[in-house]
């Protein structure tokens, strides 16, 4: 019996669309670019556009990609010139005078006048390339390879004139027939025809579809209608009016004259002349009237030329579309199929990842219009932009990842290590490990075989016991000064507010959390306002006032522990007159700094639990939160600018351990060791 012949299976490349296979885009690193500029100032907007110029780690940006469009148009331009054709009919009319001497001189038959005669015209040819050849057109070959040669310098010059025009006829119609040229010459004349109806508001589909039934093998691109076959026509004759204009005139002046012997047909100079007559008045808005400089070795012809004009044309469309520079830019605008025929295939996937990552930037919800219309982060994304910070801070604390993880820090509270059975409305976590040793020991004692598995059952349950936690009221106070934007402070600050702000709103949602903005005059935000704080240039700390709002939240809260976080550069400069104007003197006026006093003193007969973060080495600041500090039992802490975010975070989780104060000095339970090694303490624990 035959075996029955199996299906074979084609793979080829997948055309469908986005890769289905491919890595989703990840939005966590555009995201945390993107935030790390809107904090410096950027709108999200500008800072979305600036994350796709650069780019991510293992991705190119749309400055890396012009960078390349560039590059190839700068090489393009230095490899070519446009002689090619020229030399090209140069070179095939010296081999075919060089073969008609060879005949004459062995022809011992032909008479001597004749010869004579013969050698005299060939020696007497213009300089000219066009004008000899145009001389030698009624001339009677001797040699048969020379007569050939010649002939093929017509057949050339007409190939190329419609290479110009239809890409690819160079090489369809080498060796062609007349019965060949009589049909160009047919399509020809009927799409002049077709055209010219099309311009006169008179064609029909039916006359463009008889059209394309009888000449479509001269159209590759198979266009749907007469409005894309004029576009393909119009492109190229446009970029073949552009190299013509790139020659110099002598140039111009030769192919010219020699156009004249192309396939020895008056009539096909004829069609093309109305074809381009016919494309320029239906395309005015191509670019006729361009040119470019060549400066290369590499010799072009008429066709391939043409073709490297239209290569120009593709790069400078996609320079544009990579800048992104003009009204309502999008990604999308970005034509993949251009940059892969002139970049390639990676640089067209990179591109793809581009469009993807503005496309979920945009519709995954982490880019939202405001009400005034502009693009905003959302809520979704300062929370995820806040888990990044805070893992990081957790990074730093710990000194190496995994060391502490502060998810930890979210719990009901602090285990104590003991456990209990499990009684209704317990929130505790369970002891799994007790749980599962209870159920084996109570199914063996009950006469059962635990090791084909064990059911659990209610009373088998233990939960860790912890001790309960005091609820916090924090106020963290920012210097918004503009010595903190001139001294490369105020992204630090942003990043501090928002790690604990994301902290708090996730594992301590019990705990009450104001940011407090304080420069000129001090202002209560949300942390959507203060992330996106452009820098403000008035002098002033005012910390008089921002005491004032933080005392008003923390009487709000009078069963909570007050916990009050000040960071800033400078000491106080400003603060509110009993009208509620603004006072500044510099330096501090002795009014200023007692009426700062007076408010911290406040905080401190709240039960605030206070600690300055002091940046920068002034002296005159150092003495004066010094001092402030030990008014009220606080500290004062000096990190570097990239601890500020640990330090907060971690003075705020150490006044949440059991006993609020006492774990203080511990940096939280367990980091003092981190802290002392990169920050500084100063003044009394």
């Amino acid at each position: 019996m035959a075996r029955r012949a199996q299906p074979r299976s084609r793979y080829g490349r997948y055309d469908g669309g986005p890769d289905p296979l491919a890595a989703p885009v990840d939005l966590a690193e555009a995201l945390d670019a993107i935030g790390q500029d809107v904090m410096a100032g950027y709108s999200p907007e500008r800072a979305m556009r600036e994350f796709l110029r650069r780019g991510g780690r293992d991705q190119d940006g749309l400055d890396d990609l012009a960078r390349r469009v560039a590059e190839r148009r700068r090489e393009l331009l230095q490899r070519h010139n446009l002689d090619g054709t020229l030399q090209e009919v140069k070179e095939l009319l010296e081999h075919a005078l060089l073969e008609e001497r060879k005949q004459l001189a062995r022809d011992v038959d032909m008479d001597d006048a004749d010869r004579a005669f013969r050698e005299m015209q060939l020696e007497n040819l213009p300089d000219s390339t066009a004008a000899a050849v145009a001389e030698l057109s009624s001339y009677d070959w001797s040699s048969r390879a020379a007569r050939e040669d010649f002939e093929k310098i017509k057949d050339l010059l007409g190939r190329e004139l419609l290479d110009q025009r239809f890409a690819g006829m160079k090489q369809a119609l080498e060796n062609a027939t007349e019965q060949d040229r009589a049909a160009i010459n047919e399509m020809l004349q009927d799409l002049n025809e077709l055209l010219d109806a099309h311009r006169r508001g008179a064609d029909t589909p039916e006359q463009f579809q008889e059209f394309m039934d009888k000449h479509g093998d001269y159209f590759p691109e198979s266009p749907q209608d007469v409005d894309e076959l004029l576009d393909s026509l119009a492109q190229r004759a446009a970029a073949a009016q552009r190299m013509r204009n790139s020659m110099t005139q002598e140039q111009r002046d030769e192919l010219d004259a020699l156009a004249a012997q192309a396939f020895g047909s008056p009539e096909l100079m004829e069609s093309l002349a109305q074809l381009d007559g016919n494309l320029q008045s239906l395309r005015p808005g191509e670019d006729w009237g361009g040119s470019e400089r060549f400066d290369g070795e590499e010799g072009l012809g008429l066709g391939d030329g043409t073709g490297v004009l239209q290569d120009l044309a593709d790069l400078d469309q996609l320079t544009e579309q990579l800048s992104q520079s003009y009204g309502g830019a999008r990604m999308d605008d970005l034509d993949l199929d251009k940059l892969s025929r002139q970049l390639g295939d990676e640089a067209a996937v990179d591109a793809r990842t581009l469009q993807e990552l503005e496309q979920a930037l945009r519709e995954t919800g982490y880019m939202k219009r405001g009400s005034d219309g502009q693009l905003k982060l959302s809520p979704k994304a300062m929370r995820q932009l806040g888990k990044a910070l805070l893992k990081d801070v957790a990074n730093r604390m710990s000194g190496r990842q995994g060391q502490r993880d502060l998810r930890q820090a979210g719990a009901a509270g602090e285990r104590s290590g003991a456990t209990r059975e499990w009684a209704f409305g317990d929130t505790e976590p369970w002891d799994v490990t007790r749980t599962v040793t209870n159920a084996v020991i109570r199914t063996v004692s009950e006469g059962g075989d635990a090791r084909g598995g064990v059911r659990l059952e209610i009373g088998d349950v233990e939960v860790t016991e912890t001790e309960a936690r005091t609820q916090a009221c924090v106020a963290l106070l920012v210097d918004t000064s503009f010595s903190m934007a001139m001294d490369g402070r105020w992204v630090p600050m942003k990043r501090t507010a928002l790690a604990l702000h994301t902290l708090i709103k996730s594992r301590f949602r019990g705990d009450a959390l104001q940011l407090i903005g304080f420069g000129r005059h001090a202002e209560v935000m949300e942390i959507e306002q203060l992330t996106g704080l452009d820098a403000m240039w008035d002098k002033g700390t005012n910390l008089h006032h921002a005491l004032l709002l933080a005392n008003r939240h923390f009487r709000k809260h009078p069963n909570a522990q007050p916990v009050l976080l000040i960071v800033t550069d400078g000491e106080p400069t400003s603060h509110l007159e009993p009208d509620g104007e603004v006072y500044f003197a510099y330096p501090p006026h002795p009014l200023t700094v007692a009426y700062a006093v007076r408010e911290l003193d406040n905080s401190g007969r709240l039960g605030a639990q206070t600690t300055f973060f002091r940046l920068g080495e002034d002296p005159g600041l150092a003495r004066f939160v010094d001092s402030m500090a030990k008014r009220v039992d606080g500290r004062v802490v000096a990190p570097e600018l990239d601890d500020l975010g640990a330090a907060v975070v971690g003075s705020y989780l150490g006044s949440r351990g059991p006993g609020g104060g006492s774990h203080q000095a511990g940096y939280g339970g367990g980091y003092g060791d981190w802290f002392g090694g990169r920050g500084s303490w100063v003044g009394n624990d």
